[in-house]
């Protein structure tokens, strides 16, 4: 009976024993899916408190859609019409007696910019009033000539000598005036004795002094460029177009461009003209465009930054620090509040990419998104960053 008591007792240690090495060896094994289910689950994500998310200034919200723009990018300058330039120049050889102007004045057409002074100018007035007085004695004489010559009492030969200088010095006359003229004298107060003693330089357009490159009593031989004026009226943007770029442009695109004093101010233009003649260093194409919203001070010879709009569409995007590259791919954060005490999950979502335009980028899914989907705006660099970090502590 005892030995049957203790064959009973051996028996159940024995399964008790064994009961007990068993649920040993599963142990292990439920605390490595409870591993592998929470890599399933966080792996993937990034989790931030209120106050980091704060800290890090990220910003939150639905992906808006935007109005943007395939374009050309093309630089260059502002630059004026060649009849809005004018360059002031001496008519003939003359010393400076005076100096009326600035560079930066504004001035009007026929305004007095100078004035010179010289006995050829004297001389000059002297000869066309005399010549004057000439011509006006020959033309009685011819006429008395001509009236003998057809009465058949005069000479031929006398009347054809008066005719000539008659003639000739009428046109000498003439070509007196038009010099006189170019100086912008008043030939009828010539007609009557009046003598200049200084003649005027005047603007031949309106607009603004350039420069001045003349001195108190210089002496300016004639052609001599004494004043630049500008007309900053019709000022335009001539921009730039590569070879490759050039079957995308015609006439009547939009530009918006900006320029370094104002980088901050985008403004517009429309294409109106471009060039038939390629440029050879760098080979490319002038385009001029007319500026729409003129603002601030726009001088020629300013450098300009453009795009020229080849297409224009509504389309998903978001801002570019909303967007990271991990090696061939590209990811946006989608958003999820994750408890009442408002921490935050930070989850990739694999996206291709489309046109940029002035800080946003267009988002094309692979698959589709719930409506009212929460998009992280920037810090996709962060994001990304601090998901690898956990991977790999994850990993250890």
């Amino acid at each position: 009976m005892k030995k049957i008591k203790r064959d009973i007792l051996t028996y159940v240690m024995l399964l008790f024993t064994v009961l007990f090495v068993f649920g040993c060896g599963n142990a292990p094994k439920n605390v490595e899916a409870g591993h592998e289910h929470e890599e399933e689950e966080h792996g993937e994500e990034v989790h931030l408190t209120a106050s980091q998310v704060k800290a890090l200034g990220i910003k939150t919200g639905a992906m808006p859609k935007r109005n943007l723009s395939a374009y050309v990018e093309a630089n260059g300058e502002l630059e004026v019409n060649p009849q809005n330039e004018a360059s002031v120049t001496a008519i003939i050889g003359a010393n400076v007696t005076g100096i009326k102007v600035i560079e930066g004045d504004k001035v009007k057409k026929g305004q007095v910019l100078a004035y010179l002074s010289h006995p050829d100018l004297i001389r000059l007035q002297m000869d066309y009033v005399n010549s004057l007085n000439q011509l006006q004695f020959l033309e009685q004489e011819f006429k008395r000539q001509k009236r003998l010559y057809e009465e058949k009492v005069g000479s031929g030969k006398e009347f054809q000598q008066v005719q000539a200088n008659y003639h000739a010095t009428r046109s000498m006359v003439k070509g007196y005036e038009a010099q006189l003229r170019l100086m912008d004298l008043d030939i009828e107060k010539l007609k009557n004795g009046k003598i200049y003693e200084q003649v005027p330089v005047v603007s031949p357009i309106g607009g603004f002094v350039r420069f001045v490159n003349i001195k108190m009593r210089q002496y300016v031989a004639p052609q001599t460029e004494m004043f630049d004026i500008v007309c900053l009226d019709d000022i335009h943007a001539d921009f730039m177009v590569f070879e490759k770029d050039m079957y995308k442009v015609k006439e009547g695109q939009k530009v918006k461009f900006t320029i370094q004093s104002m980088p901050e101010k985008e403004m517009d233009a429309t294409i109106f003209a471009i060039g038939k003649a390629f440029e050879s260093n760098p080979k490319a194409l002038h385009l001029h465009a007319h500026i729409e919203n003129k603002e601030g001070l726009l001088l020629p010879g300013m450098y300009v930054r453009g795009r020229i709009i080849i297409d224009d569409m509504e389309t998903w995007a978001l801002p570019e620090e909303a967007i990271i590259r991990d090696g061939d791919k590209y990811f946006v954060f989608t958003v999820d509040e994750e408890d009442e005490e408002n921490n935050w999950a930070f989850k990739p979502l694999e996206v291709l990419i489309g046109i940029r335009d002035n800080g946003w980028v267009e988002i094309k899914f692979l698959d589709p998104v719930k409506k009212g989907t929460t998009f992280a705006w920037n810090n996709a660099y962060y994001l990304l960053a601090d998901m690898k970090k956990g991977e790999l502590e994850h990993g250890h």
